[in-house]
């Protein structure tokens, strides 16, 4: 699971028929600090996430695919939750 800013939006006038109805997001993967920690990358939204939302996002095969409710799907990543607050000790 990664921690990740939203940055920009994807929209796909053809896709794969699983993604019908879903909104494309790019995210970018940050430190806990919201320091950028990696590549940008195109995620499936399934907890209506905006831009500048921090996000977890997951970036294995199968537990994207839960996150999307549609099996199989050609998905690598999804958000699966909207951070509120990060505490560090």
């Amino acid at each position: 699971m990664l921690l990740a800013r939203v940055v920009g939006t994807l929209v796909a006038t053809q896709k794969n028929h699983n993604f019908l109805g879903t909104k494309l997001l790019l995210v970018e993967p940050i430190t806990p600090e919201g320091d950028a920690a990696g590549p940008t990358l195109l995620a499936i939204d399934s907890v209506q996430a905006g831009i500048g939302d921090r996000v977890l996002v997951v970036v294995e095969g199968k537990a994207a695919q839960a996150a999307l409710r549609r099996s199989p799907a050609p998905v690598d990543a999804a958000i699966v939750g909207v951070i509120d607050a990060i505490e560090l000790q």
